[in-house]
């Protein structure tokens, strides 16, 4: 039997509905084949790219198209340091508003465009579920997940 892969999902949060959306899916993801950790992004650097597997970053947006104050602190790191990440493999799961039409989804596409400049590696497509779409964010990520931790899985056997 192969080693479990493994997936590390990072969540910015203000509300903790990114958090919610992070455990159903460790709920779902996590097996014998699978092995899921959520992290909290408070008091992270750019360190945590030096984990093994794949990442998952299930962030929301705040005020003017910020990631959340707790995913601060590691976005900035990531900025300063500024470190090669072309061996790192990620997803984005983004909470936004469409409402806030100038910034939806900001949180997410910012960590995005960082972490591809920084030379990681996507996997899929960005989400971005919409908080006045009337779906919940949580049906969304189950319902895209299982597509995506199938994408996680080749990735991984591809970089063993």
């Amino acid at each position: 039997m192969s080693a479990p892969v493994r997936i590390t999902i990072l969540v910015g949060t203000m509300t903790g509905t990114a958090q919610l959306v992070a455990q159903e899916l460790e709920l779902a993801w996590d097996d014998g084949e699978t092995r899921v950790e959520t992290l909290m992004m408070d008091g992270l650097g750019a360190a945590v790219f030096e984990r093994p597997g794949v990442f998952l970053i299930c962030t929301s947006t705040y005020g003017q198209g910020d990631v959340p104050d707790n995913a601060k602190a590691l976005y900035g790191d990531l900025q300063a340091k500024r470190p090669n990440l072309a061996q790192v493999r990620y997803g984005v799961f983004g909470l936004g508003d469409r409402t806030y039409a100038e910034t939806f989804n900001f949180g997410g596409k910012r960590f995005d465009d960082l972490l591809a400049d920084l030379g990681a590696q996507r996997i899929g497509e960005r989400v971005q579920h919409d908080a006045s779409s009337g779906v919940l964010p949580e049906e969304t990520a189950e319902e895209w997940g299982v597509e995506w931790l199938t994408l996680a899985r080749e990735a991984c056997a591809q970089a063993a």
